[in-house]
């Protein structure tokens, strides 16, 4: 007895060290990390998941877990009606099972997909100020069964993690509103300068036929801000949800090239596709995807010089399939090279050449990253610009959700 509660004591002072730690960041994907991580310790799983719910879609999701590889973290959507995760949340109980198989709420889509057996859980809800976050699980007790002092100590970890995951999201959004508002301003004052010029009597037709031509720019840019600005925030504060399907390269290369088509004849620009030998199937959001090069490839052509080309290949790596764009553009100055990916931020010589929102390759950052992967950039000025696309590549097949019912398929290179 004596030694249960030494356990107890410093499970409960290991507890404090946690909160503390929580508390020291407001970046919700190393806060997520954290979370199962310290859950998979203070009750001795095998690994530990966190499920975050979106209340507006009604959707349950993986976001992060010990067992899973960065590439597969997140996008499992898992249903309300029908999993252990979803009853959690619909019931705001705790949920403690011996074999998770017996249960008929088991969903096993997810066992499926990740190749992860799961015996014994430990589910709670992740509740603050009355609403439900999402759902954080211990996974797989090696010896014996999930104890009250195993549940009493996650409950504890979840109330801190739920309150940490709320503030991180909230202090997203709010730097995001911040940034957005200020961003709005420029806009705004040309839309209130042009309506004042229109009232004035001594605005010539020709005048006045220009100054709603802008008008009609400026809010096509500001309806494109708003939906970019919508985008990003639901990426950064964690709530997109990855599809992931099994693709050939190839294939969305040649759809993205037929999409930019006509702006690249219109630009006199030469799109191009080397196509990938050997590439194994890309394992990855098909859509995110085809968002991401849409957005490098309209960007290689806008920047672009008369009679100048873009190129779209893939390499295979050791562990990674590499995407790369590359154009015989204007280039990026070298100091600007850092800042690029950052929201709002445009290319100073370039703001002249073509409108645009400064948040497309801030969302195709955030969407990379989503993978598991991450996205670079060389240019040189007056040579051009390469744009790769790093994803990780496991080597092997696996079933994954394929189509919009969520219907299971093994999918084979």
């Amino acid at each position: 007895m004596a030694e249960v509660k030494t356990q107890k004591l410093d499970g409960y002072r290991r507890l404090i060290d946690i909160a503390r730690d929580l508390a020291s960041t407001l970046d919700l994907d190393i806060l997520l990390s954290r979370i199962v991580h310290a859950a998979a310790e203070i009750s001795g799983a095998e690994a530990a998941s966190i499920l975050l719910y979106d209340d507006t879609s009604r959707q349950l999701y993986f976001q992060v877990a010990t067992n899973m590889d960065e590439s597969m973290r997140r996008g499992i959507v898992v249903p309300l009606d029908g999993s252990i995760a979803g009853w959690i949340v619909n019931n705001r109980q705790t949920v403690r099972i011996t074999n998770a198989h017996n249960d008929p709420r088991f969903f096993s889509s997810v066992e499926q997909t990740t190749g992860y057996s799961t015996k014994s859980i430990l589910g709670i809800p992740l509740v603050t100020k009355n609403k439900i976050v999402g759902v954080l699980e211990a996974l797989n007790k090696p010896k014996g069964k999930f104890t009250d002092t195993d549940e009493s100590m996650l409950l504890v970890l979840g109330a801190q993690a739920a309150v940490a995951i709320e503030n991180a999201r909230l202090f997203q959004q709010s730097d995001l509103i911040s940034e957005f508002v200020h961003e709005l301003r420029t806009p705004l004052s040309s839309l209130s300068t042009a309506t004042y010029l229109l009232l004035r009597p001594e605005m010539s037709q020709e005048q006045r036929d220009q100054i709603v031509n802008n008008i009609h720019k400026e809010t096509m840019r500001l309806n494109s801000l708003a939906s970019s600005f919508l985008d990003l925030a639901r990426l950064e504060s964690g709530r997109v949800q990855f599809r992931k399907t099994r693709f050939s390269v190839a294939d969305l290369f040649y759809e993205c090239k037929d999409a930019l088509s006509s702006k690249a004849i219109e630009n006199n620009i030469q799109v191009r596709v080397e196509p990938p030998e050997g590439m194994p199937l890309l394992d990855a959001d098909r859509d995110k995807m085809k968002q991401v090069l849409l957005n490098l490839l309209s960007n290689a052509v806008k920047y672009n010089r008369p009679n100048g080309t873009v190129m779209l290949r893939s390499e295979l790596e050791e562990k990674e399939i590499v995407l790369i764009v590359q154009d015989t553009g204007l280039g990026i100055p070298e100091e600007a090279l850092p800042h690029l990916f950052e929201k709002f931020f445009r290319v100073r010589e370039h703001e002249s050449r073509a409108a645009g929102t400064g948040l497309g390759l801030s969302i195709c950052k955030q969407i990379i990253h989503g993978h598991g992967g991450r996205i670079e950039v060389k240019s040189k000025l007056s040579v051009g610009t390469v744009f790769s696309i790093f994803l990780p590549y496991s080597g092997r097949n696996q079933p994954l959700i394929a189509d919009d019912e969520n219907e299971k398929k093994e999918i084979r290179q």
